[in-house]
């Protein structure tokens, strides 16, 4: 059974913006270990979108942005969305979210990252969240869209620990 999880770059007041700040070389790394590691991801389409810049093949990238390119493109993703009419490679389009990713958790062994908080809190409301994890970056945003969107029922702390780059991880998982 798969277990679902949120975790995203926060800044200190709870916002996440991909273009406000984004992580140093080592938690970078740690992105890119962990995104090997997933048995794939379940993403709104804004937060697709966003990503599919993985899909080229730019010259410029760093060593580092090409491992990350080449991790993302081959896991498998999921893309709940009801006015994108087709995704790119590795990727399947999801209409119906609650029932479709039940049955992904059913059907797929490992941990797939939900990406993007209005889809994780619509996953939460239904319980379907198992663990939450906030990378709480040293940055005040004042505004943007926040990590939680809305009340979830309550969470209970499960660990912490600091992954480089004045950046510490708060894990969560449903109480």
């Amino acid at each position: 059974m798969a277990k679902l999880v949120f975790g995203m770059n926060v800044s200190l007041d709870g916002y996440v913006d991909f273009d406000k700040f984004a992580p140093g070389p080592t938690l970078f790394r740690h992105w890119i270990e962990s995104t090997r590691g997933l048995a794939g991801s379940l993403y709104g389409r804004k937060l697709y979108e966003i990503m599919r810049y993985w899909e080229q093949n730019d010259p410029e990238w760093t060593a580092a942005e090409r491992d990350f390119a080449e991790a993302w493109l081959a896991m498998p993703k999921w893309v709940a969305s009801h006015t994108l009419t087709s995704v790119g490679p590795n990727a399947t389009l999801i209409r119906e979210l609650e029932s479709e990713v039940r049955v992904l958790k059913e059907e797929i062994a490992g941990e797939i990252d939900v990406g993007g908080p209005s889809l994780a809190q619509s996953l939460g409301e239904t319980g379907l969240i198992d663990e939450y994890r906030l990378y709480f970056h040293p940055v005040v945003l004042g505004g943007g869209d926040p990590f939680f969107r809305s009340a979830l029922p309550p969470l209970r702390f499960v660990s912490s620990n600091m992954v480089g780059d004045g950046v510490i991880r708060l894990i969560y998982v449903p109480a």
